[in-house]
């Protein structure tokens, strides 16, 4: 037989040759080149929207809720159950971040915190017999951007504030508005390799 390192050569190789004569010939293009560049494209955008403004969106919880609108499935139902694993995700930390800010208990010290996060990281997973929270990475994944953006940069200090600062409002928003990035970035690659 052929050696694994030297077949994933030749096929590199020969899909490299098609993708290239496929193009050359105004050919359909091929998915893969279709996603990178649609996700390219619209993720260009979404960093300048989230650096170079003042709304106060935040670059990488869209970037995190737009990879698991894919893992998730890249469909409808995977929008749905991204949005609303990730928002459940946020809302939790939201509340173990409330807790950790205005429950100070001195004498336990970093035990308090722990116990606060594993009392809510409990509910992240207890609730994967609900359909649109079944995808328990989804949950994860907002919890853990609110709660990095929380211990990070002050926004423990905003978990009241009414504004993009608090890590309920800046991360929940980024990560739907990522989602949705990645349906469309999807969608605008399906039209991509559409025959004319």
């Amino acid at each position: 037989g052929v050696p694994v390192q030297c077949w994933h050569k030749k096929s590199r190789q020969l899909a490299a040759r098609t993708t290239v004569s496929r193009l050359k010939k105004g050919g359909v293009m091929p998915q893969l080149v279709a996603l990178s560049l649609s996700i390219a494209v619209l993720g260009g955008i979404w960093a300048w929207v989230c650096l170079g403004t003042s709304i106060g969106l935040i670059v990488w919880a869209g970037f995190i809720a737009w990879g698991c609108y894919f893992h998730t499935g890249g469909d409808n139902k995977a929008l749905i159950k991204t949005i609303c694993g990730n928002v459940y995700g946020v809302i939790i930390a939201w509340i173990a971040l409330l807790i950790v800010a205005n429950v100070p208990i001195a004498a336990l010290g970093a035990l308090w915190p722990a116990i606060v996060i594993g009392a809510t990281v409990f509910l992240l997973v207890i609730v994967a017999s609900i359909e649109q929270l079944s995808v328990v990475p989804a949950n994860v994944y907002g919890y853990a951007a609110t709660a990095a953006y929380g211990v990070s940069g002050g926004g423990i200090a905003n978990v009241t504030a009414a504004n993009m600062t608090n890590p309920l409002i800046g991360v929940g928003v980024s990560m739907v508005i990522g989602a949705v990035l990645g349906m469309v970035s999807g969608r605008v690659a399906g039209m991509l390799t559409k025959k004319a």
